[in-house]
Parts: structure tokens; C-alpha cells; sequence
């Protein structure tokens, strides 16, 4: 049985056809046949604002079959939070107040979907819905749908998209599944399927994918075998039969060869990547590739928080807000933005002034993410957060990566924070003195009552080895050249190994240093400046201050990703208050005369003269 989308389809409205009683009280079973048949590919979905994530750099070094199943999604909350102190680290999902859960699940043949729908339906009592236990409902009770389905079928031909999506939607409108909830078993397979529902406002809370390395998947279909007396399914070395009678009237299964097996996944995978544009904002990725206890511990994870928010939604009498940001909500919260804090060199910084620039932070680099970038840059620096200050404070930079690393967490991705290690041999190993700790600091922080460290957050080190394939997202903690070591080369290595996953350096500090000789190396410069250059900003944030001095500050200039760069002259006020008045925007980053124009009220388009008192810039600009 095959379901599919034909290039046309004779066949009257869904709102005719009907469905039998018998689809009502539907037992819910584990890997039907359908669900290892092949579907034909759908087509690919007109290009959207959001891009598919589809790793396809061919410069990865990681291998073909795992990058091609590497699907990343990333979502901006529309309201952000800091949640160290956070009792939950509950996922943000569209989700409505009073509902029941809601729940789509994915996988390729022989993932083990089947078998985590049993322990769903059994842990959450959601009502169990397989298209191809439907249409085998159907056509046996001999409904108008069934006889529909039918005359495809025994033509050998795709069932319709129409057809299924009648009944889908009808099965989903029965009492049971609006009041228990339903989990939706492999479907949609098509772009054109996921529109339908999208129409008719049929979306789930979650969407579950279990992904599994291929050769996994190939050894587990092609090593099954079926009981043609009982109809159960053995596997040769992990579930062999009980006694050597059953082993021997055991039969291989048509579907189940290799080449067949091949091709199906091959299909799965366009098909996967058809729809992923339809739910990139709800869903979640679990590695399949473990034992059945251990998946389903991470499933009923993120069941159980999602159930948690709608309880919590339903108290306080709101919806629970969509976890995607459309272009024009950003524009409408930048437009909110209640510019720079002000006693910027009050020294240690207020509690408000941090979780400010944490959250200023966040929000730039969850929309930079979201619109695709993968090569991102953070350089802010306040007091607490410039290292050539006396003032600089490590507890600060480290709650900053520990904002950023909770909120994509709470999304359901795993988090690598890294941070360097000991560089160099002999006298010269050791690492940057702003850097002593770090690894320790952040191991030891709190990160909530979740158990987020350890899970999907994890700490690591810079270097290619220490990327994982459930790895989701690196943030590198202020990555930074030492004399005599280079950071660059073991970054590099990092982010050929990431391929298209997100790289986020948290104050880099890139520039070239010299070698152990104390010379600088002439050998490969260009190509390293040319690394360093290739990640883009999604926030800066730099203190500007007469030349040669730390106070006062004369002014500020900001970007916050995708908004221009913004150049701030701060003013005294009367009674001791101060405020920042915004000077120009750039398009791009400013050059030192483009900034001292500015400050001295000359047009843009006249001569360039760097003398003067800014002229200091020049060693922070650049």
C-alpha cells in the first residue's frame, strides 16, 4: 500500500466522502507495513524566508550519509527571558490554552517509530492515528473513501493526497482525538500533504523526527524476518526467535532487501526534506540509534514540557507564544527597544544593566540563526566584558553563554559550549589568563533544575574532534590567538566538522599574534585573516572614549542583527543623569572617518580628515 502525490486525481470533494465507524476505534499497532513501504518523492516546496537547513557544503569533513541527515531547525521566542534561576526549561511551542497535546512523529523505515508510538500512546493515552491502518479500515468496511482508495490501489497506482487528507481530517475531527489529544503516525510524506493540513488549521504541538545512521537502518531491515504462522517480526541478531521450530519457518520479507531498502530511504529523505519548511518551528530531532528505553526517555522529556507549558498556559489564562519571529514582529519589538543603558561605567555592573545586553544578545543572535547564518560573531564590550580592563569579569561573560545556550535548549537542541584548552609545549603551553577557569566556572554553574547540563548542553573544547554528530549548535567562549599559538587552525578544523550548524564565537579575538620566535608568521597571514573575516557579526556593541583613556565614555556603537549599525554620543543631563543620543546609522560597519564625521557634524560625502580627537578610534575600529 503506497501513499503518495499523483499528478491529478478524479475523485469528488473530501467534504462527500465518508469514513466508517470502524476507523473510530482504531487499535493503534507498531510498524505496520506501511510505514517501511516507499512513497513517491513530493515535490520540492516553492523557496521560502525561512531556508531549509539541509547540510550541503561539500567542504564538511563529515561523511556524506550523516551530513545529509544533519536537519537543524532554529526559532526565535517572541519574548526572551533569563532562565538560570528557572524552575522549567519548559520548549516553547504553538500550542493553544485548553487544549490536548498534539503530536506528529517521523522516522525512516525501521527507526523504531513504530515501537515509540506504543510508549507514547501508553505513557500520554493520545489516540494512536496511521494512515495505513486507516485505509486498510476503510476499504475493508467498504466506505465511498475505502472503495475510493481501493480502485488506486488494485491499479497499482498512488493513493491521492485528496483522499488521505479527507480522511485524516475526518478521523482527527472524531470525538476521542479532541479530547485525548492524537499522535499523527508518518504523516504528512509530502509538501503538498503538510499544506492541506496548514489549511485547515490542523498543526501539531511538536514534531517528533528519530533520526538513525543509514547502515543502522539497512541492518535492521534487511536482518528481519516474519513468522508467516503469527506475524511477528524477529531480527536475526537483535530479537532472534525463541526456539530453533520458529527459525526455521521463518521468511524474508519482499521489502526488506537491501536495494529496496536503499531506495526507500532515499525517498523518505526527500520526502522529510519536502516538509521540513512547514514545521522547521516545532520540530525536534531524538537520536534513534539507542536502546528503545533511553529514546522514549528523551521523547516523554519533551512531551512532558510541552504538556507542562499548556498547563501553565491554561493557568494564567494566555496562549503560549509561537516560537517563530516573522519579519514584521522583529521589526515591531526593535521598534520597542528602550535604548543603551546608561551608567555604563558604574563598576560591578547592576544586575539589570547585564540581563539587558544577555537578552540584547540573545534576541540578535536567535533571529541571525533563524534566517540561516552559521558562521556568527558576538563582540560586546562593556567593562565587565573587555579584558584590557582591570574591571573584566569571566562570571559575566560565562552568563552570557549561559543565556544564550539555555534559550536553545529550551528549544530542543543540543548545545556544545566550547571553550580552548591548553595550547603550545613546554614554556609556552598554557592558555590566555582571561580564559583561566572558564571550563570550571561554566561546569559548575547552575543551570537550572532540568538537568540541561549534561544533556542537551554540553561542554567541550575547541578542535574538530569535539564536534558529535547530536551536536546542533557551538558556542566557542572567546576563542582568541596567544603568542606563540594560534587558535585558528583548531577553529577551522571545528567548523569544517560542523558543516552547516550553527558556530557562534562569543568576543573573539582573532587578530594575528607572533610565532614562538617572537616574529610574526608571514606564512599563510592572508588565509588566516581571510578565516577570522568570514564570520559575521549578529551583535556588536563597543564603548567609544577619548583617545588614550577609559572615561569618559563619549559614546557607543551598536548592531543588532539585522538592523544597521547605530552610533550613539552620550550627553550629560542635569541632577548627574546621562542619555544616548543616536548620532547616524551604517549600513555596514564604520570606518574611523565615517565615526569621527559623525561626532564632528560633517556630511558623509566630505573630504576625510582623521585628525582630531577621535582619531583613537582607530585602534578599536579596526
Amino acid at each position: 500500500m503506497q501513499v503518495g502525490s499523483p499528478s491529478h486525481a478524479l475523485i469528488p470533494p473530501f467534504t462527500s466522502l465518508s469514513l466508517s465507524p470502524t476507523s473510530a476505534t482504531m487499535l493503534h499497532a507498531s510498524l505496520s507495513s506501511l510505514h517501511c513501504s516507499s512513497a513517491s518523492p513530493s515535490p520540492s516546496p516553492p523557496r521560502l524566508s525561512s531556508p531549509s537547513l539541509y547540510p550541503s557544503s561539500p567542504s564538511s569533513a563529515r561523511p556524506t550519509c550523516l551530513r545529509s541527515r544533519h536537519v537543524l531547525s532554529f526559532s526565535v521566542p517572541a519574548k526572551t527571558h533569563l532562565r538560570a534561576k528557572s524552575k522549567s526549561m519548559g520548549l516553547k511551542v504553538n500550542c493553544l490554552a485548553g487544549e490536548p497535546l498534539k503530536v506528529m512523529i517521523s522516522g525512516a523505515p525501521a527507526s523504531g517509530k513504530g515501537t515509540q508510538c506504543e510508549l507514547i500512546v501508553k505513557k500520554f493515552g493520545l489516540v494512536h492515528i496511521s494512515t495505513g491502518d486507516l485505509l486498510r479500515a476503510e476499504v475493508s468496511a467498504g466506505t465511498e473513501i475505502g472503495n475510493k482508495a481501493k480502485e488506486f490501489m488494485n491499479a497499482g497506482k498512488l493513493v491521492p493526497d485528496e483522499i488521505v487528507t479527507a480522511m485524516v481530517t475526518a478521523r482527527l475531527s472524531l470525538p476521542d482525538a479532541q479530547e485525548k489529544g492524537w499522535l499523527l503516525d508518518g504523516y504528512p510524506r509530502s509538501y503538498a500533504q503538510a499544506q492541506s493540513l496548514e489549511e485547515r488549521k490542523i498543526r501539531p504541538d511538536i514534531y517528533i523526527v528519530l533520526e538513525v545512521p543509514d547502515e543502522i537502518l539497512i541492518d535492521r531491515c534487511v536482518g528481519r524476518r516474519l513468522d508467516p504462522l503469527t506475524g511477528k517480526i524477529y531480527h536475526i541478531k537483535n530479537f532472534p526467535p525463541e526456539t530453533e521450530e520458529i527459525k526455521a519457518r521463518l521468511v524474508t520479507r519482499p521489502d526488506d532487501t537491501e536495494e529496496k531498502v536503499k531506495s526507500r530511504l532515499e525517498i523518505y529523505k526527500q520526502n522529510a526534506q519536502a516538509i521540513l519548511s512547514t514545521y522547521l518551528s516545532v520540530m525536534n530531532k531524538i537520536d534513534g540509534n539507542r536502546p528503545k528505553d533511553v529514546v522514549f526517555g528523551e521523547v516523554d522529556s519533551l512531551l512532558s514540557r510541552v504538556q507542562k507549558d499548556k498547563a501553565k498556559t491554561t493557568k494564567l489564562g494566555n496562549p503560549v507564544s509561537g516560537i517563530s519571529l516573522p519579519s514584521n514582529q522583529a521589526t515591531k519589538k526593535e521598534g520597542k527597544w528602550r535604548g543603551i543603558p546608561t551608567r555604563l561605567n558604574n563598576i560591578p555592573h547592576s544586575r539589570e544593566i547585564r540581563t539587558y545586553f544577555y537578552d540584547d544578545v540573545l534576541q540578535a543572535t536567535q533571529r541571525a540563526i533563524y534566517d540561516g547564518k552559521t558562521r556568527l560573531k558576538v563582540e560586546i564590550n562593556i567593562p565587565e566584558l573587555n579584558p584590557e580592563m582591570d574591571v573584566y569579569r569571566i562570571g559575566t561573560l560565562t552568563e552570557l553563554v549561559r543565556v544564550i545556550a539555555l534559550s536553545f535548549a529550551d528549544d530542543g537542541k543540543r548545545v556544545k559550549v566550547c571553550v580552548q584548552g591548553s595550547m603550545g609545549e613546554g614554556a609556552l603551553a598554557g592558555m590566555p589568563l582571561q580564559l583561566a577557569g572558564t571550563r570550571k566556572i561554566l561546569e559548575f554553574m547552575d543551570w537550572g533544575d532540568d538537568g540541561a547540563l549534561g544533556t542537551f548542553i554540553q561542554i567541550g573544547s575547541i578542535g574538530a574532534k569535539e564536534v558529535d554528530e547530536q551536536d546542533d549548535i557551538f558556542i566557542l567562549v572567546a576563542p582568541q590567538n596567544a603568542v606563540g599559538n594560534c587558535i585558528i587552525d583548531d577553529l577551522r578544523g571545528m567548523t569544517e566538522s560542523a558543516g552547516m550548524r550553527p558556530v557562534i564565537l562569543i568576543n573573539p579575538r582573532l587578530k594575528d599574534l607572533p610565532g614562538s620566535s617572537g616574529i610574526m608568521q608571514t606564512m599563510g597571514r592572508d588565509k588566516r585573516l581571510e578565516y577570522a573575516a568570514s564570520f559575521e557579526n549578529c551583535y556588536f556593541f563597543r564603548l567609544l572614549y577619548y583617545a588614550g583613556t577609559q572615561y569618559p565614555i563619549m559614546g557607543a556603537l551598536r548592531m543588532s542583527y539585522p538592523y544597521p549599525y547605530q552610533l550613539y554620543k552620550r550627553v550629560d543631563q542635569p541632577s548627574r543623569k546621562e542619555e544616548y543620543i543616536l548620532l547616524s546609522t551604517f549600513d555596514g560597519r564604520p570606518s574611523i572617518d565615517e565615526v569621527n564625521d559623525a561626532f564632528l557634524g560633517k556630511p558623509r560625502n566630505q573630504v576625510k580628515n582623521t585628525s582630531g580627537i577621535w582619531g583613537f578610534l582607530s585602534s578599536i575600529l579596526q
